[in-house]
């Protein structure tokens, strides 16, 4: 009788050919699939029928804010809101205080990850101007994720976007490059929109389409000359949408829950500085535009971009207010709203939080199939939950979807084979591990 330290009986499994019934071992941390006939024992037992079992979620983009900002969030915070909300594996963007763009600092970074975090991690380096070689030592690195570049000032001082130094880059660098694409020098030119305003309204007035637009125009034609395939984050309009669209062999694309869910100007009447992030949330036109690009697959990834402040620093009012808003333990909430609304399939969810961030990262996760990482996230499709401020584990205490409901109660988020989180307890121990990059397949 072959021994395993998991089985997971009677659960529908979300695979890429469609939902299935299966039953799934685990042993050393990796995904065996059962033959029913099998004479099989295990140290624990999860009866899973009636549930749905998808492959552990991957949140491509967040900001766990260590070191430096961990007023707003730590690595520990973080990981607890990501595995609370079923992700089990995120990668994390490098705009702390100071930034991530040395190889010292990402190792720093991941020695901290592995005695804190509940959930699988990777990091990115920072691009700059400067640190060509940096980038060039970090890259067989166990836990880094590629490399982030700010065409666009955001939060923190990472920018990079003069051309002949993102050529360099471009040139001389292996790996995914992630882009947050606005044009900064006509956020300068226009920085008199954002300084006379007294709301957030004017706050998608001021990073209005064209500084998106014209950023990732440019980005795309240098990605051309330089033969590299370029990954651009969290798009918000149609015209951008429309433009990747017809260069999808350079680029491969994310869009986030919040622009999908929210739109202007109703969002700013609403939420007021908690509606503000870069780029910004934009009317029901574009939003509608990036329901079409998820239907014509023109994306290829949903990331949360979790990116926290506190209430104190929203409640400064703009313009002084700073850009960003939690979303990693919301993002497969959100997701299956969208289902329950008819706006997403079950497999299209899996698709954009598992299936698709697994390829294009290479990662030996995302799958329910034999061999793979024994990432789960199991939940019950029958149980309506409600969002609300206080079940929030970021530091920052809040979300844009307070309110909102979604079927699918999280009832399992087990990472490399073991129970984190159990009907809404977490485990004590942190079992979670740096990503091992393998073969990027898109």
């Amino acid at each position: 009788m072959e021994k395993f330290d998991l089985i997971i009986k009677g659960g529908t499994c979300i695979l890429e050919s469609g939902p299935k019934k299966r039953d799934l071992a685990v042993k050393d941390g990796k995904i065996h699939v059962l033959d029913k006939s099998e004479d099989l024992s295990a140290t624990k037992i999860i009866d899973a029928n009636g549930k749905h079992i998808f492959p552990g979620l991957i949140d491509t983009q967040v900001h766990f804010r260590e070191p430096g900002l961990t007023h707003k969030e730590d690595l520990a915070s973080g990981s607890l809101a990501a595995v609370l909300g079923g992700v089990t594996t995120y990668l994390e963007m490098p705009n702390t205080t100071p930034p991530t763009t040395t190889k010292e600092a990402i190792l720093e970074k991941i020695s901290l990850a592995k005695s804190k975090s509940l959930a699988n991690f990777g990091f990115y380096m920072g691009g700059t101007a400067e640190n060509l070689e940096e980038l060039k030592k970090a890259k067989d690195i166990e836990g880094c994720c590629g490399i982030k570049i700010f065409l666009g000032s955001s939060t923190g001082n990472l920018l990079l976007y003069k051309r002949d130094k993102l050529e360099e880059i471009f040139k001389n660098t292996t790996g995914i490059i992630a882009l947050h694409s606005e044009n900064e020098e006509m956020l300068v030119q226009r920085k008199s929109v954002r300084d006379n305003a007294t709301t957030a309204h004017e706050h998608a007035n001021w990073r209005n389409v064209e500084t998106a637009l014209t950023s990732t125009k440019r980005v795309i034609e240098i990605a051309k000359e330089c033969k590299r395939k370029v990954h651009v984050l969290h798009i918000t309009s149609k015209d951008e949408i429309d433009f990747l669209a017809e260069n999808k062999e350079h680029c491969t694309v994310e869009v986030t829950p919040q622009h999908l869910t929210l739109s202007a100007p109703d969002c700013y009447d609403k939420l007021g500085t908690y509606a503000q992030m870069n780029p910004p949330i934009r009317t029901a036109d574009h939003t509608a535009g990036l329901w079409g690009a998820l239907k014509k697959g023109v994306v290829d990834v949903i990331g949360s971009d979790h990116a926290p402040h506190t209430k104190e620093e929203k409640d400064q009012g703009y313009p002084n207010s700073p850009s960003g808003m939690p979303g990693v333990q919301t993002i497969f909430p959100i997701l299956l709203h969208h289902v329950e609304m008819g706006n997403l399939t079950i497999l299209e969810v899996a698709k954009y939080l598992c299936f698709n961030p697994a390829k294009l990262y290479g990662l030996n996760k995302g799958h329910l199939e034999e061999g793979f990482d024994a990432d789960i996230t199991i939940v019950d499709m029958n149980k309506t939950v409600e969002i609300k401020n206080e079940d929030m584990a970021s530091k920052c205490g809040w979300t844009p979807f307070n309110g909102y409901t979604y079927k699918g109660e999280i009832n399992y988020t087990i990472v490399g084979g073991n129970i984190v989180v159990d009907h809404g307890q977490v485990s004590k121990e942190k079992y979670g591990k740096p990503i091992s990059i393998n073969q990027r397949k898109f």
